[in-house]
């Protein structure tokens, strides 16, 4: 039996973001790679920069052009089979999407998992990946794909070896002084212009979610800098979303220098792996 790869993921280009480079670089090795996208995106940005809270959004026509971008992204990494869970988006912590009986976090988790396990047993692959218990950084839809897999795991007649995306607390400290400089450097733009923008006020009952992993927790440590571009690529082409984001603001020359590795924290061990490994099928080959 040859490898398969699949990685359960939330939305419409959390594919590209956190798994990009090991997609392509999976599918440049002959895997066989799966993506499982939990939901449509109907509360990503409209066409036109709307966030879901304007009165012309329309979530069903964001998840149309959320889902051509997907299908660009899937060809660019070379994905073997993309499966739509067509869950609707439920939003951030607290939204009103929250509670809509068609959203993903309002999903009962056996009954996703049920579905998730379906495919897995289809498709047995050795290596599965999807997001810590706080959905990397607390989006309420990655944290139900979290629950959601090891659910499917229980109902599984084997056991893959099951890793969560992570950022180690060193790089994370890098992007976190890249994000405080850009702020800075927007802030003064603007006050050059005259525009002065009152801090958004916190909220108290938001919790704070650290995104960063200690780096010695860290279990693979994949280099993907020789198909950085095509995970440039795949982002880009999730342009409704990312456009104004920081990895595009980079370029892709500075992406390519900076974007050369992804991380993850290994979960189960049927392989009984132990250190830190730079091939996700270590022990499989």
């Amino acid at each position: 039996m040859g490898l398969t790869f699949l990685a359960v993921h939330a939305h419409p280009d959390d594919e590209a973001s956190s798994t990009g480079g090991l997609y392509r670089l999976l599918a440049d090795e002959g895997v066989r790679t799966v993506l499982v996208t939990c939901t449509n995106g109907e509360c990503g940005d409209a066409s036109d920069g709307a966030k879901p809270d304007a009165d012309h959004h329309d979530g069903d026509e964001v998840a149309k052009v959320r889902a051509v971008e997907l299908d660009n992204a899937v060809k660019i990494l070379g994905i073997d089979r993309l499966v739509r869970l067509g869950y609707r988006d439920s939003g951030m912590k607290g939204w009103p999407q929250n509670d809509d009986p068609d959203s993903f976090w309002a999903t009962p988790v056996p009954e996703a998992a049920k579905r998730l396990a379906a495919i897995l047993l289809e498709e047995r692959p050795q290596v599965v990946v999807t997001y810590n218990a706080h959905g990397f950084y607390g989006h309420p839809d990655h944290i139900q794909a979290h629950r959601v897999t090891l659910a499917a795991f229980d109902l599984l007649d084997y056991e893959p070896t099951l890793y969560f995306n992570a950022v180690p607390n060193s790089i994370m400290a890098m992007m976190n002084a890249r994000w405080e400089q850009a702020e800075r450097d927007r802030a003064a733009a603007d006050a050059e212009k005259g525009i002065v923008r009152a801090p958004e006020p916190e909220d108290p009952d938001d919790e704070r979610v650290d995104m960063g992993t200690p780096d010695e927790l860290i279990d693979a440590v994949i280099d993907v800098s020789r198909v950085n571009e095509a995970k440039y690529d795949a982002l880009a082409a999730h342009h409704s979303q990312i456009a104004d984001s920081f990895w595009m603001k980079m370029g892709r020359d500075e992406f390519k220098k900076q974007m050369r590795t992804e991380w993850f924290v290994r979960v189960t061990n049927p392989m009984n792996l132990s250190g830190s490994v730079n091939d996700i099928f270590a022990g499989y080959r």
